[in-house]
């Protein structure tokens, strides 16, 4: 027990902490607000304090627990939605009405809750840490697997299926260490990553649905992105269509400072929106950290270690976890906050010299992994950060120091957003050094030519940034008919094959093989038209072609149609011919 000498803001000095440890979760005042010790000195201990610290003084008494921050790990995770130190607000606001009110003190999984638990082990069985026990069908979509926690293994001496609270004991194994009483709740710190075998290298790609990214730019399993942008460029857009579309099993969305009604759009349509893999709400496969920026600041740097610990979780289980912070940024400022608050010394534009570890510490808790257990099984995790630089620069220091880290960047520009073209990632600035890796996969799986057409689309497009140069100066007319072809092919690229409309029934999400046919639509009407020039055909009359307006609306093709695409290329090469003669 200690007591507080200084006050600053959501930082608090208090002394008499001998017996503390670096990041004990302690207790702080009356009110019992939570804080977590991020610095020791002697006796002195520097706390940040995750909720308001208004009417804090000195003298007033701080009490550690002895533990880290930790979350619950455990059936009930699936649905909620917490704050970021892992409260649910449901219960919050059931508690303290519409407003947060300090020092309330709210489990953060239902103890009362009784669950359907099947075993999947047996008496005698022999079980070491990661095994699965058994499983409880938490929603339609998930099996929550109840695993041997960390550190224990043994002989199964007790197990039986039924009806269970997440404390009640499942299971006894017996150990060198004694008889260990396995429940469903786990508790986790979340400074430090779970423990996993070996992690492997990204071969296979997450596929998106959205025909910029997987085509031009795509992710890998398992793999880390940023989506850099100004205010208006569809950055937290871009993260609903992931959580939508992505083929990942589970979602875990950190809505991280962002503006309250952001995340009430989140809030709102999370559990309206409609799973299209199951047709069930997109909510039964979802976990939601919401720490909005009128939120206690210091929680914000929580909500991310939060976020990313629930994942390893359900990563754990061999599913394949996709996490969306939203937005890095924001909880890069309370770091900067905390380490004003703390006299450090400042690095560049004030933030802290460690910028770059911290988030590199997050970042690399991603990635694809054996997990623990005797059987062999695979799970992983992508992490999607968004960051919001102010006014769009990307030189400022935390999208410099996430450009060092992540392996995809999804530049967005303010130019194609107010062109509403979306979604608005700018193909010329934005990479992914996945490619190499995924070039294999494309096509194996897809077709053979996918990574040569794909190479032909960024060298129109690339082509294109040239030549609109010398349009803008002397005009259209100077161009050659190549050169005109170029621009042509380039525009129907943008706009027929780039640009999507997230709130169309069909063109919200384009399966692998629809893209392919539809980029093969663009440029084989491309290579026969170069080959009409040839034949002294006039490039206006090629332009103008009918055909060009059902190459333009090809992306409206359901799903169930793709046969259309042949009809369409017979049509196509019948025209061309025509004009030949």
């Amino acid at each position: 027990m200690g007591k507080i000498i200084k006050v600053a803001g959501p930082l608090i000095i208090a002394d008499g902490m001998n017996d503390c440890r670096m990041f004990d979760v302690v207790r702080v005042g009356k009110d019992k607000l939570i804080g977590e010790i991020i610095e020791l000195r002697s006796d002195r201990a520097s706390i940040q304090v995750y909720e308001e610290t208004a009417g804090l003084g000195p003298g007033d008494q701080v009490v550690s627990t002895g533990a880290p921050l930790s979350v619950e790990l455990g059936p009930g995770l699936i649905g909620s939605i917490y704050d970021g130190i892992q409260r649910p607000l449901t219960e919050l606001q059931s508690i303290a009405g519409d407003r947060i009110v300090r020092g309330v003190d709210v489990l953060s999984l239902d103890r009362k809750k009784s669950w359907s638990f099947c075993a999947t082990v047996t008496l005698g069985q022999e079980v070491v840490e990661g095994d699965e026990l058994g499983y409880v069908q938490e929603t339609s979509i998930v099996r929550h697997k109840i695993m041997v926690p960390v550190g224990v293994s043994g002989t199964v001496l007790d197990i039986k299926s039924g009806e269970f609270t997440i404390i009640d004991s499942v299971a006894k194994i017996k150990t060198l260490d004694g008889i260990k009483t396995v429940s469903m709740l786990q508790k986790c710190s979340v400074r430090r990553g779970r423990k996993y075998l070996e992690k492997l290298s990204p071969s296979v790609p997450m596929i998106t649905g959205q025909r910029v990214i997987d085509t031009l730019f795509p992710i890998a399993r398992g793999g880390v992105a940023a989506i850099p942008g100004p205010f208006g460029s569809g950055k937290t857009v871009v993260q609903h269509q992931l959580s939508k579309w992505a083929n990942a099993d589970i979602i875990v969305y950190v809505g991280c400072g962002e503006r309250g009604n952001e995340m009430t759009d989140v809030l709102n349509e999370f559990p309206e929106l409609k799973d299209p893999k199951t047709g069930e709400a997109l909510m039964k496969r979802t976990t939601l950290i919401a720490n909005t920026s009128d939120m206690p600041v210091a929680a914000r740097e929580a909500s991310i270690y939060t976020g990313i610990t629930i994942a390893e979780y359900f990563r754990d289980m061999g599913y394949n976890v996709a996490i969306m912070a939203d937005s890095t940024s924001r909880w890069a400022e309370a770091l900067r906050e905390m380490s004003g608050r703390l006299e450090e010394m400042p690095g560049e534009e004030g933030y802290p010299a460690y910028l770059s570890s911290r988030l590199a510490e997050f970042y690399e808790r991603a990635g694809i992994v054996k997990v623990l257990g005797s059987k062999q099984i695979i799970g992983s995790i992508s992490a999607i950060g968004a960051v919001s630089p102010p006014g769009g620069d990307l030189s400022e220091p935390v999208s410099q120091a996430t450009l060092r880290i992540i392996k995809v960047f999804w530049g967005l520009s303010s130019t194609l957003a107010y062109k509403r073209h979306f979604p608005a990632i700018d193909w010329l600035i934005s990479y992914s050094l996945y490619e190499d890796k995924l070039a294999d996969w494309y096509s194996e799986n897809i077709a053979y030519d996918w990574n040569a057409l794909k190479a032909f689309a960024m060298t129109i497009l690339q082509e294109e940034s040239t030549l609109s140069e010398i349009v803008r100066l002397i005009g259209m007319d100077a161009l050659s008919a190549r050169d005109k072809l170029t621009m042509d092919t380039a525009k129907s690229i943008r706009e027929d094959y780039l640009h999507q409309n997230a709130f169309h029934e069909i063109d919200t999400y384009t399966s692998l093989n629809k893209q392919y046919r539809m980029l093969k639509l663009i440029i084989m009407f491309n290579e026969l038209a170069r080959g009409a020039l040839e034949k002294n055909v006039d490039i206006e009359d090629i332009i103008v072609l009918p055909i060009k307006e059902k190459i333009s609306r090809s992306k409206f093709i359901p799903e169930n149609e793709l046969k259309t695409f042949n009809t369409i290329e017979e049509e196509m090469k019948v025209a061309v011919k025509q004009l030949i003669g």
